[in-house]
């Protein structure tokens, strides 16, 4: 019995961080759905914002973790919680998706994360099923489903360093 529930919560928690890689299509002119469409990338250009965003996530911690959320006071997932802070620091918006931020922010190697940037994860079988926002030092703050809240995580952890799939800057 014990076994099985394990297994389930272990099923559970997988299934809720897929929660960021949902790809919902994105009509065209005519009002279809458009899989060739490209947005803009997002440009961010100065270190006070990056700071700003920085500290802005920071005040997120504790929040709880809600499927599909994008409001503190309800819950927020990962790819909510990173659009939020990128809205409320720099007014630009983000799709709430995992995979079309990335579409969206310049690809970079690990080793040159900066506060700020993002980092994104394979946990569902997908490259940008999950992500959170780089702080420096090797930490990273995320709103996991696993553990129902906002919080703070090492990239070299046992956990994330197998998952990592890329990291990706708002800076140009």
């Amino acid at each position: 019995m014990r076994l099985t529930r394990n297994l389930w919560g272990s099923a559970l928690s997988l299934a809720l961080l897929a929660a960021c890689s949902h790809t919902p299509s994105t009509p065209n002119a005519a009002g279809k759905p458009s899989a060739d469409a490209r947005p803009a990338r997002l440009r961010i250009e100065d270190q006070q914002t990056a700071n700003e965003i920085v500290l802005y996530a920071h005040g997120l911690l504790g929040t709880k973790y809600q499927f599909g959320g994008r409001n503190p006071e309800a819950g927020l997932d990962c790819s909510g919680m990173v659009s939020l802070v990128v809205e409320q620091v720099t007014g630009r918006k983000l799709p709430h998706n995992a995979a079309k931020i990335a579409s969206q922010t310049r690809p970079i190697g690990r080793h040159e994360l900066q506060p700020a940037d993002l980092v994104f994860f394979n946990t569902n079988g997908s490259k940008f099923s999950h992500m959170g926002i780089y702080l420096g030092d090797d930490l990273f703050l995320h709103a996991p489903s696993s553990k129902g809240q906002v919080k703070k995580e090492r990239l070299d952890s046992a956990y994330f360093a197998q998952r990592f799939s890329g990291a990706r800057s708002l800076f140009d």
